[in-house]
């Protein structure tokens, strides 16, 4: 993964956190948890030294993943000077007759259920670049569904 990651500002410091802990609090404790494991004796019948051993390479492969994008990050500045919708705008969209006010963020950001839609979703797609006043038609599992773009902030 060499390829730029777009963050918003608030999003690249939510992952530095998990980092962080992930470094300074889970892992030294995981560490020491194998550590006591091992000292156990016979390592062919310790589940919680298997245990310990799963869970430090699961939580090796999040730091990874993490140190790589966090590295490759880039910010994305919400300047919204008639550009239309981007990484970092806040735009609310009338569909099926409500209204629904949605946070347009990088990938490592999307969290749906808390209206944080990614730039790379079917509808963060559609709603790239879109200016207000635009109507834009997406698929989803239920069928054709329009959306009117009435601001962007």
């Amino acid at each position: 993964m060499n390829a730029k990651v777009n963050l918003t500002k608030e999003g690249l410091e939510t992952l530095k956190k998990e980092l962080a802990v992930l470094l300074e609090v889970k892992r030294p404790k995981l560490v020491d948890r194998l550590s006591n494991a091992r000292s156990q004796g016979d390592l062919s019948e310790n589940s919680d030294y298997q245990s310990a051993k799963e869970e430090l390479e699961f939580l090796d492969g999040r730091i990874d993943e993490l140190t790589e994008v966090v590295k490759t990050a880039v910010v994305v500045s919400v300047s919204n000077n008639g550009n239309g919708i981007g990484v970092g705008t806040k735009v609310t969209v009338k569909v099926n007759g409500k209204e629904t006010v949605f946070d347009m963020v990088g990938e490592w950001e999307a969290d749906p259920v808390n209206k944080k839609i990614s730039d790379s979703s079917p509808l963060g797609l559609a709603l790239i670049g879109k200016k207000a006043g635009d109507k834009v038609e997406v698929e989803a599992p239920a069928g054709k569904v329009l959306y009117e773009i009435l601001a962007i902030e």
